[in-house]
């Protein structure tokens, strides 16, 4: 690693707080913060260096636990510049402060509102601060529609190349994801079935308890598509479905991405209503615990805001016609769950009788959260005297159980690839316009129907309607125990 200065624009935020910082005191206790590397956290709040350390102290106080030495090394790092982004003040204090060190690398992260990303850019362009290896960070969402991502790309390529910008999805760093990669480029034992002739759908969830709570007043003007499907759901599409690339480099990656992008099958006025349902979540209870419904989070008594999405794509090329793409995500559902869920197809005839048992389809599935693991789901003959009868059962590798108990949360990946300049696990703007021009046609055909978002209790799996979208093709959604 290169000494570094990582200077995070949003600093008080709780992206900061919860997210960035403590993956960056995880590599500073890992050994990879360079001397004289340093954190720089900007914000509007009238803050010194000693009052935001004691704000990260208390932040990272669970982190720390038993490594307060090495907390209070950490802190000495830190610092901290009040600065108006919309306005001048703070800004030649910070160029100073920045200037002050001859650190090779300079990241600005911004973990801020998409509308600020222009004044910031605009400011380090005209103090210089964008030149050398400078780089800048995009947190997500990246736009609200195909028009809106373009406008953003045009505003921040006016100051940063786009070798300079990385595009962060965190899911792109989570070891599942990147073991999906491994799996089916490293094992001869996947890669020849991974094809419509052995593949008979492809499931993907992203399932969450919470709800919008505090985040309501944004999430009523995105709604889990924005949120959630148009970024992270079609990345792992993407790696799903993608072709085999020539090599490990981030720009061969992310062709063989966009060409997943390009291929997918318009869904718009003409098919939403068959491929698409959408719902809201009303009061009920999570853990045995009643929560409110949408609206009165909101503390409004109408939106048609989405809290929940499920669709059926499908990749339209020679490697996956005709199979099904199913994705769903939504708030307040019955388990915190994230997973990728491979069926293949049936064997073809079998030869064991009835006694024996129903055959179930082999399943590959990958866990990317809460435990992060890969599971393949075989048919096993049940030990025992007697006939012949068979059970599904797992094949589990457990990345706790095979690597340790510890393993480097995404932030800290993506953080340290941002240092080296390996954009890898970043989104190039194609890839997002792309998405967005996938997108963009169903949030319009929702926009022109007459029809509310689909009533679902908090605590459920969703709406009736996304059970039926799937069970009219003779298939379930996988709720199996991990």
């Amino acid at each position: 690693m290169q000494a570094f200065d990582l200077i995070i624009f949003g600093g008080t935020g709780d992206l900061a707080m919860h997210k960035l910082l403590p993956a960056l005191f995880q590599r500073f206790r890992d050994g990879q913060f360079e001397a004289g590397s340093r954190v720089i956290a900007v914000a509007r709040e009238a803050l010194d260096d000693a009052q935001y350390r004691d704000q990260v102290r208390t932040a990272l106080a669970a982190t720390a636990t038993g490594h307060e030495a090495e907390l209070a090394a950490f802190l000495e790092r830190v610092g901290y510049q009040a600065v108006d982004v919309r306005a001048e003040a703070g800004w030649e204090q910070l160029a100073a402060r920045v200037r002050a060190a001859a650190t090779p690398v300079r990241v600005f992260y911004l973990a801020l509102h998409p509308d600020l990303f222009t004044p910031v850019c605009d400011h380090l362009r005209a103090l210089g601060l964008h030149e050398g290896e400078a780089r800048v960070v995009l947190e997500k969402p990246i736009g609200s529609s195909l028009a809106s991502a373009s406008a953003i790309a045009d505003a921040v390529a006016r100051t940063f190349s786009e070798r300079q910008t990385f595009r962060i999805d965190h899911y792109l760093g989570k070891e599942t994801v990147q073991n999906l990669v491994a799996l089916r480029f490293a094992n001869v034992l996947f890669e020849p079935l991974w094809k419509a002739e052995h593949i008979d759908h492809v499931q993907i969830t992203v399932a969450e308890t919470v709800g919008a709570g505090d985040r309501a007043a944004y999430y009523d003007r995105a709604g889990a598509i924005r949120d959630m499907l148009q970024n992270h759901m079609l990345q792992l599409l993407c790696l799903v479905a993608m072709e085999p690339p020539v090599s490990l480099t981030a720009d061969a990656i992310r062709d063989e991405k966009l060409k997943v992008l390009h291929a997918l099958k318009p869904i718009d006025a003409r098919n939403a209503g068959a491929l698409t349902v959408r719902g809201q979540y009303r009061a009920g209870a999570i853990a045995g615990r009643a929560v409110p419904g949408y609206l009165e989070e909101l503390g409004r008594g109408d939106s048609r805001t989405d809290t929940y999405v499920a669709l059926k794509a499908e990749v339209a090329n020679w490697r996956w016609a005709g199979v099904p793409f199913y994705l769903r995500t939504g708030k307040r559902l019955a388990e915190r769950v994230s997973e990728i869920v491979v069926s293949f197809r049936s064997v073809p005839y079998s030869i064991f009788g009835r006694e024996a048992g129903e055959l179930a389809p082999n399943k590959l599935v990958l866990r990317l959260q809460p435990d992060e693991g890969v599971k393949l789901w075989l048919m096993n003959k049940v030990p025992g005297p007697g006939g012949l009868r068979l059970r599904r059962v797992p094949l589990d590798m457990s990345f706790a159980a095979a690597f340790g108990s510890r393993h480097s949360d995404a932030y800290e990946r993506l953080l340290m690839d941002v240092v080296r300049g390996n954009a890898m696990l970043f989104m190039r703007r194609d890839e997002v316009e792309a998405a967005w021009r996938w997108v963009d046609p169903i949030i319009a055909a929702w926009a022109q129907s007459d029809e509310a978002p689909k009533s679902y209790t908090a605590g459920s799996w969703g709406p009736s309607a996304a059970v039926a979208l799937i069970e009219r093709d003779g298939r379930t959604w996988h709720e199996d125990a991990f």
